[in-house]
């Protein structure tokens, strides 16, 4: 039987896991993101249509990682810090705004089989990017409490005495 504290390691531990794939997923999702935004033109450029394909694929990776991992991992309580609970349940609203924008960028690009000259992907890439910045900084408050060395204090029953 592990002890309280060997669960709180184990879960700490796990939490660390999702931060490192996350931050990864990312910190590749953002190397497309400018090798793609560096292109002028969407016609007749196979290699910016092999980055778009690739940076789609990432795009969705990351967004996934963040959605089906770490707050599927708070959602099932697995968390147990009030700290990360509040600000999972503060950011939370705002991250799914991101992912629709992320998704219709996604649904738009994805299709290589249509004709994409009809699309600006200058102005697209400039609205996923202010999406995208958005919910880096969201994340980052997440990562910030999550990445606490220290379990927080239940403090509760000392106020209420």
């Amino acid at each position: 039987m592990l002890s309280e504290h060997q669960v709180i390691q184990e879960r700490r531990s796990r939490s660390m896991d999702l931060i490192r794939d996350l931050i990864t997923t990312r910190t590749e999702m953002l190397i497309l993101y400018s090798r793609l935004a560096a292109f002028k033109s969407l016609e007749g450029n196979r290699d910016m249509l092999e980055v778009l394909e690739e940076f789609c694929e990432t795009l969705i990776d990351y967004t996934a990682a963040a959605h089906f991992r770490l707050y599927r991992y708070i959602d099932e309580k697995m968390e147990k810090r009030k700290a990360v609970l509040d600000v999972a349940e503060s950011i939370y609203p705002r991250v799914v705004k991101t992912t629709e924008v992320i998704i219709a960028f996604n649904d738009r690009y994805d299709d290589h089989t249509q004709d994409l000259s009809a699309y600006d992907l200058s102005d697209d890439l400039s609205n996923l990017g202010e999406a995208l910045a958005e919910r880096i900084e969201l994340e980052d408050r997440l990562i910030d409490v999550l990445s606490a060395s220290k379990r927080e204090p239940d403090i509760r029953p000392v106020l209420n005495s």
